[in-house]
């Protein structure tokens, strides 16, 4: 689990100090961002890109369910009511569980180079820039594209067992609201860039883990 946090101050966001530059080198560290609706599939396809082909994933909302739970954790109650009601944790609390999360990993590998599959993060533009800034830039974005109803079925599916407060009917008619107003925007500033890998997720997962495979070696090359 990554180190505590310091205490916020008033505002509830966390006080950062300049970095004159991001905490990892691009050239040292690969960064995917892994976007896409609640119930996308994201998960299922990270799970596979670390099994078969060596990444690290990160969840941004596994790290915050397990941040919420830590004992003594000065950020629980806050990530919990954010959660529950579908909006989006204040990213200094995001972003740096990422970071400490990341600089955890290398230590425990030993190494300065690492491959991240960051899923379900930036959700707003702030949250990118931010990130960039001072974590590591993005070499691509991995974008799974999937209909409302389709992702609603999947995870009042997944809700019967998963023991997730937020897999219920308005939870997640209220994260796809917030995902279509906040995220969207972020994978087309990434388009535009020409980072943005977009994969069909309403076929099988063996299906859309093909595609990713796909195009990521168009994009990265075969040693991806």
């Amino acid at each position: 689990m990554p180190p505590a946090i310091g205490a916020p101050p008033a505002a509830g966001k966390l006080p950062q100090p300049p970095k004159s530059t991001p905490t990892f080198s691009p050239d040292d560290v690969t960064v995917l961002f892994v976007l896409g609706g609640p119930g996308a599939g994201k998960g299922t396809q990270c799970a596979r890109l670390v099994s078969e082909h060596g990444f690290t994933h990160l969840s941004a909302g596994d790290l915050l369910r397990a941040e919420q739970e830590r004992p003594g954790s000065q950020f629980g109650d806050l990530i919990k009511s954010y959660i529950k009601d579908g909006l989006i944790v204040p990213m200094e609390v995001t972003i740096q569980l990422l970071e400490n999360t990341m600089a955890d990993t290398l230590r425990k590998a030993g190494s300065a180079k690492g491959r991240f599959l960051i899923d379900g993060f930036p959700r707003k533009m702030d949250q990118a820039h931010k990130f960039e800034e001072t974590v590591c830039p993005a070499r691509m974005v991995l974008f799974y594209d999937c209909p409302e109803a389709v992702m609603e079925k999947r995870l009042l599916e997944r809700g019967k067992t998963s023991g997730r407060a937020d897999d219920n009917a308005e939870s997640i008619r209220k994260r796809f609201r917030t995902f279509v107003e906040t995220s969207m925007p972020v994978v087309d500033y990434y388009e535009r860039e020409g980072k943005v890998i977009k994969i069909d997720a309403t076929a099988s997962p063996d299906k859309v883990s093909a595609a990713t495979k796909k195009r990521l070696t168009e994009k990265l090359g075969s040693s991806f």
